[in-house]
């Protein structure tokens, strides 16, 4: 049996129309074939690559940890270099409060991990999140997602969450003083890219402070860098109780974290003890790729050139079938209007050698969020490539 035959055969499926995308090597923004067909990709891992794939400095530091040593006991208990040297440089570009990080493998783990944190600070039940957003696919993530379509069929799930319309100054009101935390994107993704209104995520956090209310941000998509700031949050000037950071921070190497301040963070080490534990979280080599990762970008001062790179998007993406470009940054929404002209788009774009997709509860946009270091001229020749798919189709 060939590859693809093994694969359906073997390996579980989401979908029931997978890309069927076979990749030999990838560099960069490109995705090689083992014919040597080259794929521009703009998902990037869905923003993981940030640095594109294969960058030298990632790749020379995992060759090197591993090496020395790849797994040795569960998380928290040695003193393990890429962690501490990890945690060190990430928290000296947050605001001291949130100066305390617990290394996980996922997006979806750190939102869980968010979510019993903020429970156990508060001694309160309550989770509040906002209606098309998306936190992960675990059973605790799963309950405050904002699609119930996404829900229905796993049901029962967390009781005493409330979901609540983002960009609704009056839907702030529901967050009460039985509210634990609100759990919210900056920025929301699988929605199709939609940014807070003014004043908006400055609202949110002042009644969070009323009433005593936990704000966690979620960042698994707009962290490190994606937005033209280390953190969309930073952008907004709206600082959170706890972070959840993810994809892009191992540098393509499995890597999430729930970020807070030592005061609330310290309260998972009792009443249980081990509050909070994970066999694999903070892997030394992914915690030396998300080094390396965060090393570069900042060497790279790769973030200065986002905006420039938003804006030539931009300026060459004009066609009579796009009706928007949505977003900030390298995460952009290209909006279509119609759900049949996008999937003619992603299967004709497939064959030009673009690889794009849609977004969890946007089915009429495409997706541009390709890594942080593709060039001008890169991007003109992939805008070049979405406009002759889009005359194609």
């Amino acid at each position: 049996m060939n590859l693809r035959s093994l694969f359906l055969n073997h390996v579980a499926q989401t979908s029931d129309a997978p890309m069927l995308i076979e990749v030999e090597r990838a560099e960069g923004i490109y995705i090689y074939s083992p014919e040597g067909k080259r794929y521009v990709d703009l998902i990037a891992g869905v923003s993981v690559s940030n640095l594109g794939h294969n960058h030298p400095k990632i790749v020379r530091a995992v060759r090197q940890q591993v090496e020395k040593y790849m797994h040795l006991m569960v998380y928290g208990e040695y003193i393990q270099s890429p962690q501490v040297q990890f945690a060190k440089l990430l928290t000296s570009y947050l605001p001291k409060e949130l100066s305390s990080v617990y290394f996980v493998n996922s997006g979806t783990e750190a939102n869980e991990g968010a979510m019993k944190l903020a429970k156990r600070y508060t001694d309160r039940t309550e989770i509040v999140a906002f209606r098309h957003a998306y936190h992960g696919s675990t059973h605790g993530p799963l309950s405050i997602i904002g699609d119930e379509s996404f829900r229905s069929n796993y049901r029962p799930l967390l009781p005493d969450v409330r979901s609540i319309r983002y960009n609704n100054f009056d839907d702030l009101n529901l967050i009460t003083k039985r509210t634990a935390c609100v759990v919210a994107e900056a920025i929301q993704g699988e929605s199709g890219i939609l940014q807070p209104k003014e004043n908006f995520l400055q609202r949110l956090r002042k009644r969070c402070d009323e009433v005593g209310a936990l704000l966690v941000f979620d960042e698994v998509q707009t962290g490190f860098g994606r937005t033209g700031s280390l953190f969309a949050f930073q952008k907004y000037n709206v600082q959170p109780d706890i972070l959840t950071v993810a994809k892009a921070m191992g540098g393509g190497m499995p890597m999430g974290a729930f970020i807070s301040s030592k005061e609330i963070m310290s309260t998972l080490t009792h009443n249980p003890v081990l509050g909070h534990i994970t066999t694999f979280g903070g892997h030394p080599v992914s915690a030396t790729a998300g080094l390396a990762a965060l090393d570069a970008l900042m060497e790279e001062r790769l973030m200065d050139k986002v905006e420039e790179k938003e804006n030539l998007f931009r300026k060459l993406l004009v066609h009579s079938k796009i009706k928007e470009v949505r977003g900030v940054g390298l995460i952009l929404a290209v909006e279509l209007g119609d759900k049949d002209l996008l999937q003619k788009f992603i299967r004709k774009g497939q064959e030009n050698g673009i690889l794009s997709d849609w977004f969890l509860f946007c089915s009429t946009a495409f997706r541009i969020s390709p890594p942080l270091n593709i060039t001008d001229k890169e991007i003109e020749e992939v805008s070049e490539l979405i406009l002759k798919t889009l005359n194609e189709i």
